[in-house]
């Protein structure tokens, strides 16, 4: 017994096995025919891949696809099969994986090089034979001078502009079937666990479709994001024309000292954006009301704040009303299905009142706004007496403004709507993203320990709720809006880093969050820090997260 140790495995009890045991190996005495479907596990609450050894007697959760850090190893893993396959059918293109859209992650070829649907078909048939072959995926820690060798061999040049910027003696590579990478995350032990996806056309590149909880974890129904696509394609077309399409590029400026000019052109590009629509707004003389909806951390506030300022350049004197002021009395709030009040449905908004003041002020009658009490759960009046003429228009902002049934008492013709999010312009590498959702999450970490007293264990307690609120009601409705803005700043993550990354080193192994504050930490590393904020306008919208904005917004 001397070389046995016990295991606790969550939902399945304890087992005895040899000490030293892979997880991998664990997970087939476990799971049986069914341990493909196991990608990762999770031990004193930090995530490790499958090739992991136990050595002690300790408790075990594995992750499936539904769970988060199991569906993004999922994901991962896809995007290495892919590009084993283009490697293998057109050596002499770079693939890019970009971004998600809808349920699919899109990816295309570099130096203007477009998929055809021939190609599609020829990819889903190679990865096909990829996953059946069951190739081991190996990863080892390689010394810094020959990883940089092996990368010069396979032209990964992005990652040496990465790597060169950084102090590492070691670098994490994966060998995979002859085909050598490097990924940010862990991936699944062999090609064989990621069997379900589909390849789907969309030109100039293709979207990689496989399960997912939306699709109740079937090959999800494509669905057409049309003004989203635009939008990422101008983030991307922008970064590639500046070279800050990856990380490497944008350390080597800040090293160079060159990010200044990286700040005032980033800045200077949002506000021409806010101006051109602003512009558009005038334009339309039956435009009357103006609705902004958007993710949790995209910068509503300020972009309406500046948005409300280029209004008045052109003459124009807006309004702002606040949905939040319109709750209704606490004890008519929807509940959760744990009974708990469901503060982010549409119904938890008094729509009628809302709906009624509206037309009145686009009437051109006076009315008092309301004050919504959040100590009591009560609507209380505020004496704040507001009027507007035709001529200058209101500015609505919340998470259902583009959800026809908040305004459904005013002509479509009539509105303008807006939805705004931080879309990443940059990348790790070519094969690496960065998830628009860490960068969101990175901002509300800083913002609510500066402004809301809540330290990151509590922001990450409260996030699976928030992106659940914006799965049901906001995503849904995004491809409502007239235009899209995307609040993202290419050079953000090298300032928050140095504002969060105390606050995640304060969470321990003793807390369910800890993997979550490892991961952040260990993305955060590839990002040379920007010491002097004093090059960041006060109105820019990284303001309304680290502080030092002339607008008052918190």
């Amino acid at each position: 017994m001397a070389n046995k140790i016990k295991l606790n495995v969550d939902g399945e009890g304890e087992i005895l096995v040899e000490k030293g045991m892979v997880l991998k190996d664990v997970s087939k005495l476990v799971f049986e025919e069914d341990y493909k479907k196991y990608l990762g596990a999770k031990i004193n609450n930090e995530v490790f891949n499958l090739s992991k050894s136990v050595e002690e007697n300790t408790d075990i959760s594995f992750l499936d696809i539904g769970d988060v850090d199991g569906y993004r190893i999922y994901t991962r893993t896809i995007s290495a099969v892919f590009i084993i396959a283009c490697g293998e059918l057109f050596p002499e293109r770079t693939v890019r994986i970009e971004h998600f859209l809808g349920e699919g992650l899109y990816a295309t070829f570099e130096k203007g090089y477009s998929i055809t649907f021939r190609e599609v078909e020829k990819i889903q048939e190679k990865m096909e034979e990829i996953v059946k072959e069951d190739f081991p995926i190996v990863r080892e820690k390689v010394p810094k001078e020959k990883a940089m060798a092996l990368f010069k061999q396979y032209n990964y040049y992005d990652k040496i502009r990465l790597f060169n910027t950084l102090d590492r003696e070691e670098i994490d590579v994966y060998s995979i079937g002859g085909h050598i990478d490097t990924y940010h995350g862990f991936l699944a032990p062999s090609t064989g666990y990621v069997d379900t996806f589909k390849l789907k056309y969309y030109y100039p590149g293709v979207l990689i479709m496989f399960p997912s909880m939306n699709s109740n974890y079937q090959l999800p129904e494509f669905r057409e994001l049309k003004k989203l696509s635009k939008v990422f394609k101008e983030a991307n077309d922008w970064g590639d024309i500046l070279d800050l399409a990856y990380v490497g590029s944008l350390n080597e400026k800040i090293i160079d000292g060159g990010i200044a000019e990286v700040i005032r052109i980033s800045e200077a590009f949002h506000e021409k954006k806010i101006a051109n629509i602003a512009d558009k707004i005038c334009e339309d003389e039956d435009i009357h009301l103006i609705l902004i909806a958007g993710p949790s951390s995209s910068g509503k506030t300020t972009f309406s704040k500046r948005l409300a300022v280029q209004l008045k350049v052109n003459g124009k004197r807006p309004i702002s009303i606040s949905v939040d002021d319109y709750f209704v009395d606490r004890e008519k709030t929807p509940l959760n299905e744990d009974g708990t009040y469901d503060f982010e449905s549409i119904d938890a908004i008094d729509l009628e009142r809302l709906n009624k003041d509206l037309v009145s002020l686009l009437e051109g009658k006076e009315i008092e706004l309301p004050k919504f009490n959040f100590i009591t759960g009560k609507s209380e009046k505020s004496g704040k007496i507001v009027k507007v003429d035709k001529d200058h228009p209101i500015i609505v902002e919340g998470i259902h403004s583009l959800n026809p049934k908040m305004t459904n008492y005013i002509p479509e013709k009539n509105k303008y709507k807006i939805y705004i999010s931080a879309l990443t312009q940059l990348n790790i590498d070519a094969h690496n993203r960065i998830p628009t959702t860490d960068t969101r999450l990175i901002r509300r970490i800083v913002r609510d320990i500066k402004y809301r007293g809540n330290d990151a264990t509590r922001t990450l307690e409260m996030w699976a709720g928030v992106r659940k609120g914006e799965e049901k009601n906001i995503f849904p409705f995004q491809e409502e809006a007239d235009i899209m803005f995307d609040s993202a700043l290419v050079y953000e993550l090298s300032v928050l880093k140095k504002h969060i990354k105390p606050l995640l080193e304060e969470i321990d192994s003793s807390s369910i969050y800890y993997g979550e504050a490892k991961k952040l930490l260990k993305f955060l590393e590839y990002f040379k820090d920007i010491e002097d904020e004093g090059i960041i306008p006060p109105n820019s919208i990284l303001r309304e997260f680290i502080g030092k904005t002339y607008f008052d917004i918190h």
